[in-house]
Parts: C-alpha cells; structure tokens; sequence
C-alpha cells in the first residue's frame, strides 16, 4: 500500500480520485493548490502524486518542479482538461511520468498507478540488493571482530556520507586500501568508477600524465588525446596511494585540483571541471615530513580533513585467528583442499609480531596451505622467522619496531584519532564529546584547532540529520 497525494483546485476531483484509491488500501492526502502539496510533501513523503496542471498558487508543473527537488523518485501523473503539446512536452523534460486528459476514466488512472508503484518497488528492491551487496563486499572484506577494528568500521560508515577528503594512514600491509574501497562502496558514489594509483609507482613527469591526462602531440608518443584519472574518475572516487612519495613539485598541483577542482592535460591551454572524491593513504608520517619541509603543510591540512589510523596487526592479536580462518579458506578454494590449521601452528601465528601486518599473514597461509601435505597446518609448514620467534622477549602490546618510532608524532596521531572518535560517537555535538574525553569544552575546541578539525563536528552534525 502507497502514500498517494492528490492536488487538484476542484473538490470534486479531490473526493472522486481519494475515493477511487481508498478503496484499494492507500493513504491519501489532499491538496488545492501546488504550494500546499509541496508544505504536504515536505511533512511526509508519498510515493505517488496525483496533480491537475492548471491551479492558482503553483500550477501542476510548478509542483513537478518542486517536488523533484524534495523526493526525486516519487510518482508524479499529471492531469488537464485543456491538453497541449507544449504542456504535454514540458512535463514529461521535468519528469512527469504520465499525463492523463480530463475527463478521464478510473480504471486506466487505477492503471497508471499500479504500474508506478510496481516500477518503484522494483527499483527500492534493486537498490537495497546492490546496497547489501556493497556491504558484504566493502567492510566485511575487512576482517577484525576487535574493539579497534569495530572503531574502523563505524568510522568508514559515518565518513562514507559526506564528502570530505580521507586521508589513511597506517603500516604496509594493514588494508588501507580496502579501507578507501569500502568508503565509496558505502558512499552516494558507489556506482560510478573507484580507481586506484601508486604515486610511488611513477616518475614525476609520467604521474602527471597519468593523474591529468594528455593531448595529442603534447609530448613524443602522445599520438592521441588521453584521459586522466581524476577526469575518469568524475562523480567517483580516486585513490592516491602512498601519497608520502609524491615529489614537491607534484604536490603543488595535486594541491591547485584539490582548491580549483579543475584539471589541465598536459599540452593543454584548457581545464576540465572535476567532481571526484580524494581518498589518500601513506605509511609515511606526512606531519613529520612537513616540519622537515618534505611535504607541503597546506596540503597535508587539505588531504587529511578526516584522518583514519589503520592500526597494526600487533595491536589487535585477537583477530589473528579469524584472519587465518578466511585466509585458509581462500587458499584451499584456489587449490581445491581441505585443511585446517593445528594449534602448535595456531599458537605461533597468533604470538608472532607480524611487521608485515595482514598481507604478510596472508603470505604466510597461502605458502603454508601450499606445502601441506596433511589435514591441518603443521609448525614446519610455517616460515623460520615465525618458527623461531620468542614473543616473551618484550610486551607484544608495546612491540617497538627496529626502525623505531616517532613518539611526538604517534601521541600526536593518537590524540586526534580519540578526538575524532568522540565528535563521531556524540554526532559532532561538541558539549557531548568534550564529556567524554573528560575535558572542558575550551579544550576540545583547542584540540580541534590544533588538529585543523574544526569543521569535522558541523559535517557530523549535518550527517546525522
């Protein structure tokens, strides 16, 4: 049963059409005039609206126009006792979907409408299954039942409705880009192009080209006009990985598209308007490199308007085991076995400090479920580093890197991540989030200043209304 709005000047009508639809079960509202539908409309949604064309106060195509304004998707039929071309033309260009003359007769109006909400149940049905298919393919590809992956994954779902550049931060091998793929999968922009880039991968000169595109002629080879990346990904999401790699002078212009949202080809005098998401990621520390004048401080404070630390595998030993879980699983599907794991073999990988995080675990069991002959994993199936290592030697919680660390910057990284968290958790309410973070207020805002985070809690509020 549908919500369906009737507008129409004269009573009669009103009364026939309510009448007409009540009998099936639907709920109807009634208006006289196009503004007093629309103040409806607004109040509650409806998925059909019944409108005559000529009224006082908004016509029917004034109430068209607004009404595609406030509910895209509804149903709109439109209705006129003095029926024209032009009139008929103008509505269905503002997206009238059907116009029908005075006097009309019920049943082929009765019809009109069953064939509307059969259109629209089927188009809510594929929207909701392309939705949970995006779901157990963005954030479940990411495993981890433990208190900071849960912190990941609600983090990931509050940034995925706003618009805001994401900057990822983390150790090789923690998943930074599934990370980014899981925020456009659950984003507005999900189905147009996500594409991905290794700035590291490329010389200053061919990164240009490849983020910007070229034109024919522009360099030896150019035999052609080429795309760029930013322009192919318009109205999606481009990934920058291992932004940290990204030469000054790269930096400069990454910045001007950041500011500009226009791109210039290579060879070209003209710009191209842009409207793709930027989601970068590095496993560099991106503060320190501005202080030593490596990378440019204003893009930093451009990039990471929303920081997410990916934390390491380490740090969060209790999904080892369902991490070895799905990685043997995979690999037994791939080689067509059926093995398990032993708990000696079990016991090692969970204890082992796993510098090369969950690309180095997955590594790890496709080499394991490789060599094993038997049932289950066995000790001796696993690499010597693993076999050998003695996890009492320190903390596995504090497990210091050989290269060390930058204390300054991870207490630095750590207390915006908490305050981030907070915003989050209170909706952006300021007053809330200070509660929780056991400060006053006057605090919090330093912090949101010092961090250059200040707008984070209006985004928040704004993607929680």
């Amino acid at each position: 049963m549908a919500n369906i709005l009737i507008v129409d000047d004269e009573q009669s009508y009103r009364q026939l059409i309510s009448l007409v639809f009540e009998e099936s079960g639907h709920t109807i509202r009634t208006a006289k005039n196009g503004r007093q539908g629309i103040e409806l409309l607004e109040e509650e949604p409806a998925e059909v609206i019944i409108s005559d064309v000529r009224m006082p106060d908004m016509d029917g195509i004034g109430l068209l126009r607004e009404a595609r304004k406030i509910a895209p998707d509804v149903g709109v039929v439109l209705m006129t006792a003095f029926a024209t071309v032009d009139t008929a033309r103008e509505a269905f260009i503002l997206g009238a979907d059907d116009f029908i003359q005075k006097p009309f007769d019920v049943e082929e109006l009765k019809l009109i409408v069953t064939k509307l909400l059969e259109k629209q149940a089927l188009i809510d049905e594929n929207r909701a299954f392309k939705r949970a298919q995006r779901e157990r393919g963005s954030v479940k590809n990411i495993i981890g039942t433990s208190d900071k992956m849960q912190a990941i994954f609600q983090m990931i779902e509050t940034v995925a409705e706003v618009q805001s550049t994401v900057l990822v931060t983390g150790e090789s091998g923690t998943g930074k880009e599934l990370v980014a793929r899981a925020i456009h999968d659950l984003s507005p922009r999900s189905e147009k192009p996500f594409i991905s880039i290794n700035c590291g991968a490329f010389t200053e000169t061919l990164l240009e080209s490849e983020l910007f595109g070229y034109v024919k002629g522009s360099f030896t080879g150019a035999n052609s006009d080429r795309q760029g990346l930013f322009e192919a990904s318009n109205e999606g999401t481009i990934f920058l990985d291992e932004l940290g790699e990204m030469s000054t002078a790269m930096q400069v212009k990454l910045l001007r598209v950041l500011q500009e949202r226009k791109v210039r080809p290579v060879g070209s005098h003209d710009e191209i308007s842009i409207d793709s998401r930027v989601i970068a990621a590095t496993n560099r520390d991106l503060k320190a490199m501005t202080e030593d004048g490596s990378f440019r401080e204003d893009l930093f404070y451009r990039i990471s308007v929303i920081p997410i630390s990916l934390p390491p595998l380490r740090e969060r030993r209790e999904d080892i085991p369902e991490l070895v879980e799905h990685f043997i699983d995979k690999f037994c599907k791939q080689t067509g076995k059926e093995i398990g794991i032993s708990e000696k073999a079990s016991q090692m990988l969970e204890s082992y400090a796993w510098h090369g995080n969950v690309r180095e675990l997955e590594h790890t069991i496709e080499r394991a479920v490789a060599l094993e002959r038997e049932d289950e994993i066995q000790p001796e199936r696993l690499p010597d580093n693993i076999t050998n290592y003695n996890p009492t030697r320190i903390n596995a919680e504090f497990d210091l890197p050989e290269e060390g660390v930058n204390l300054v910057s991870h207490l630095g990284n750590l207390e915006k991540t908490y305050v981030v968290e907070a915003l989050r958790m209170s909706g952006g309410n300021q007053t809330k989030a200070a509660k929780l973070l056991q400060m006053p207020v006057r605090s919090l805002r330093h912090l949101l200043d010092k961090h250059n985070i200040r707008s984070l809690s209006a985004q928040m509020r704004s993607s929680g209304d």
